[in-house]
């Protein structure tokens, strides 16, 4: 056999294909003892330099050129440069550092970039390099968790995956909580792989304290793996079935421990002494991971929020696109994750078909199901689910697609050159034939998906898609007539299937690395026909074409009305009746962008000039917050400009009652307030009229000034000495 062919088929000492689980030892025993460690494994000197290789080159593409995005998610960075001022900011994950509200999530992600602020100084960089590094570390750690049971090829090409899903470049470049998330579930998958080996409640209990720690990063996201990875664990651990189930309570209290610490604290401490719970109605974490953040996203029902339930443009939202069993594959997301999606599927089946009626304690099964159940179990959850979705929430699957790819390729291909073996495959040729048709046909239908996928963004580099298709058709018609080729011949082939099937999420992820992200709602890629746009701005690309296709005449919002832009010059007609103070066209203006920013700063901050800058900064110290706007969005570009506290009012749509307008009022009489900027926010699902009722005052009792065409009014005349 050739030597570069033997590095595909010879499984590594530890392998499920060379070690399997041992038999039970007879006797009356209840409780079988775990088997022993495995002797230390000798990988092939090249797996070293190799994973270094793609370690370095997965860095280079999420750090090169990261600065060209800015403050990414404004929304989030401003949090960060509060926590970095403020430690009660810093744990409650505070918009502001004078702790108005909070933002809409769990802070943890926040709290890595609070503490490179704190270190480095509030900069682009310090606030972006932390995710850069998550998803080299997540790379790092897939490759671990493959590697175990598969060996270091399919552990390669797992972590190589990931490295280009495109969504994966898109996210571990920006500063959503979604790259602490995946990384922490890697992670968690990591230490499940663990456990399964020799039944240990330490590695077991680690796995629900970084899914804990997940909930701590995007709430109940995090639990979706939490079924999988128990039914792994209570299926293939190889010791008694009491135990084990002892073993996942433990594990359960660790999740209780590690996330509702925090939770516990939010609760306990009196709402008078710690800031709004963002979006909640009621000033409640367990509201917010429940509603809005929880069941919400399941059912649609989410108050307060922008969409759900299929208003406004059907299936989830006027951002989710429609819901169904192909949503992972439709304009919105296909080109972000789902590249290889049809072909970790086939190498699922594929697998399990392979494994058969093996052992309880078989691995090969055992990992199957792992990252099999991981991929469809959150899948199907965002496939379906009628509440707000973005496509950008697919990084989640990243891990599972690769895993898949790398695991089933590496099966078959071995499957292929070893034709001794049980299993419901015919033994012999026949089943190495088998498996070379399976993975060819794998091979084909990605390179036809990919063409596909290219065709959206027909304009860019038409030639590529070309070229996928005929590469990778050919590469997958060879490798069926491999058997009657010289066996040099079959690795080439499987390179340049590898080549073609990676060709289209690798350019996608070259040119997500090349452009700047900002907003609210990023995408992966060029610009898809019918799609949210390029770069992930808040606007609508083309005069008014909501995401999903739904469009408008010039950007003028269904049924003539855009609600939610209270005392600004770009406002709408409020939705709770009568129109807000200052309001103008209900119109988007211009190219569907409201002044400032998209959406009037509802998905994208606001960039103030320099003169409106140094307004706001005048006298800052003598007040708590310098200036108080509608939205968190449109609050963050001008906390970000001026490093001062802004209030957000109605937090991150406007729409939750934080403050009430009492309150408001209040702080206005105590000189707490320096000036109120109109415009902003966002309602479409009901939540507190709150921000209208205090743009509405605001506008009947103070003089309005414009400063380089955004509304401003003096707050300060309300003082009272």
């Amino acid at each position: 056999m050739d030597r570069t062919e033997s590095l595909l088929t010879a499984p590594t000492a530890g392998s499920p294909a060379t070690d399997p689980a041992p038999a039970p030892a007879p006797g009356p025993v209840r409780t079988p003892a775990p088997p022993p460690a495995e002797p230390p494994r000798r990988d092939p000197r090249w797996t070293r330099p190799a994973l270094l290789g793609l370690l370095l080159a997965t860095a280079l593409l999420y750090l090169w050129g990261l600065g060209a995005s800015g403050w990414g998610n404004a929304f989030y960075s401003a949090a960060v440069q509060a926590g970095s001022e403020s430690w009660k900011a810093f744990f409650y994950g505070s918009s502001d550092a004078a702790n108005s509200i909070t933002v809409d999530k769990t802070p943890a992600s926040l709290w890595l970039m609070a503490l490179s602020v704190r270190v480095f100084g509030l900069g682009s960089w310090s606030v972006l390099v932390p995710q850069a590094l998550l998803g080299v570390a997540s790379v790092g750690v897939l490759y671990a968790a493959v590697r175990r049971w598969y060996g270091p090829v399919a552990g390669l090409l797992a972590g190589a995956v990931l490295a280009v899903t495109p969504v994966a470049t898109l996210m571990f470049r920006f500063n959503n909580p979604d790259a602490l998330l995946v990384f922490l579930l890697v992670a968690a998958a990591y230490a499940t792989v663990r456990a399964v080996e020799t039944a240990s409640t330490r590695w077991i209990t680690l796995t629900g304290a970084l899914v804990g720690l997940g909930f701590l990063t995007k709430m109940l996201q995090a639990f979706l793996v939490i079924p999988v990875f128990a039914g792994v664990y209570l299926l293939a651990a190889p010791t008694g079935f009491w135990r084990r189930i002892r073993q996942l309570l433990l594990s359960g209290l660790a999740v209780v421990v590690a996330a509702g610490w925090w939770v516990a604290i939010v609760e306990l401490v009196p709402a008078s002494a710690r800031p709004y719970i963002g979006g909640s109605q009621h000033n409640s974490i367990l509201e917010l991971t429940l509603g809005y953040n929880g069941l919400g996203r399941i059912t649609g029902d989410e108050e307060g929020s922008v969409g759900g339930a299929g208003r406004m443009g059907g299936g989830g939202g006027p951002f989710s696109g429609q819901t169904g069993l192909l949503r992972m594959f439709d304009t919105e997301v296909g080109g972000q994750i789902s590249w290889l999606l049809p072909a970790a599927l086939i190498l699922l089946v594929a697998g399990l078909w392979l494994a058969g009626r093996a052992a309880r304690t078989d691995r090969t099964r055992a990992g199957l199901l792992l990252w099999g159940g991981w991929l469809l179990v959150t899948g199907l959850i965002f496939s379906f689910m009628s509440g707000i979705f973005h496509a950008y929430y697919t990084v989640a699957l990243a891990p599972a697609v690769g895993a898949l790819v790398g695991i089933g390729t590496t099966l078959l291909w071995r499957a292929r050159s070893t034709p001794a073996g049980g299993g419901p495959l015919a033994s012999g040729r026949w089943r190495g034939f088998a498996a070379t048709v399976i993975v060819a046909g794998a091979l084909a239908v990605t390179a036809w998906w990919s063409w596909h996928l290219l065709g959206r963004s027909a304009d860019w580099y038409p030639w590529l898609r070309t070229a996928v298709l005929v590469v990778g058709l050919a590469a997958a018609v060879l490798l069926v007539l491999a058997g009657r080729l010289p066996r040099r011949v079959a690795p080439v082939l499987l390179a340049l299937g590898a080549a073609a099937a990676l060709a289209g999420p690798v350019a996608y992820s070259l040119q997500t690395a090349a452009t700047a992200h900002t907003g609210s709602i990023p995408s992966a890629g060029p610009f898809v026909q019918g799609g949210f746009g390029p770069g992930g701005r808040g606007g609508f690309p083309g005069g008014g074409r909501m995401p999903g296709g739904m469009e408008f005449p010039s950007g003028q919002f269904p049924g003539g009305q855009f609600p939610g832009f209270p005392g600004g010059q770009n406002g709408g007609t409020a939705q709770n009746g009568g129109t807000a103070p200052g309001s103008g066209s209900p119109q988007f203006p211009g190219d569907g962008r409201s002044q400032g920013g998209g959406m009037g700063g509802l998905l994208d901050a606001r960039e103030p000039s320099a003169e409106l800058t140094a307004l706001l900064e005048a006298d800052a110290d003598d007040y708590t917050w310098v200036a108080a706007t509608v939205g968190s969005n449109n609050a963050s570009g001008y906390q970000l400009a001026t490093r001062e506290p802004v209030m957000p009012i109605g937090g991150f749509n406007g729409s939750d009652p934080s403050p009430t307008l009492a309150q408001f009022q209040r702080y206005v009489t105590e000189g707490r307030i320096h000036y109120f900027i109109g415009g902003g926010g966002f309602r479409a699902n009901g939540g507190s009229n709150a921000s209208t009722e205090i743009a509405a005052w605001v506008a009947e009792n103070f003089t309005a000034q414009t400063v380089d065409g955004v509304t401003v009014y003096d707050l300060s005349s309300g003082k009272q000495g």
